[in-house]
């Protein structure tokens, strides 16, 4: 898992989020073959690993993904899920495992749905911090594209080949 940054000592959820979707589709579309795709799919692979020790019971993973104490983030989790499926869906992490993970996180978002279709939870934009505080108490908002879009996301990835 990645820091928020060089002031922000924690691993912020929607940072990582970009990290994981980044990994995800860099290696669909980079060549088994090229010098550094070993070195991408070993990051993803422990980032990977990380995550599902930090998913949540309820299935999402935490504003700060080891703080087990810090609100339940939808934006991240859902690119977290994605990032999940995708590597099922192209053989680099295994069905059984992470399919159950993806599985309870997709389960996860349906309370955290308004009738319209919003996604709640979705954390405002964060800028770095060395106060815990500034990240357990940041405002959530619902309709949010960060959030929005990354939800459309790990619906398709559940139903692309």
């Amino acid at each position: 898992m990645f820091y928020h940054g060089s002031e922000g000592p924690f691993f912020w959820g929607r940072g990582n989020g970009w990290v994981a979707t980044g990994l995800a589709e860099l290696l669909t579309e980079l060549p088994q073959s090229d010098p550094h795709y070993s070195a991408v799919l070993e990051g993803y692979s422990r980032m990977m690993k990380a995550l599902l020790r930090h998913q949540g019971e309820d299935g999402l993973w935490g504003q700060l993904i080891d703080h087990p104490e810090s609100f339940r983030e939808t934006s991240g989790s859902a690119m977290f899920g994605y990032a999940m499926q995708v590597g099922v869906n192209r053989g680099l992490l295994p069905r059984r495992l992470y399919g159950r993970a993806v599985e309870r996180a997709w389960k996860g978002f349906g309370r955290y749905l308004n009738e319209d279709g919003t996604l709640r939870e979705v954390c405002v934009g964060t800028g770095q911090s060395t106060d815990i505080n500034h990240y357990l108490t940041r405002p959530r908002v619902a309709g949010d594209l960060h959030g929005q879009a990354p939800l459309l996301w790990f619906a398709y990835s559940l139903i692309a080949p």
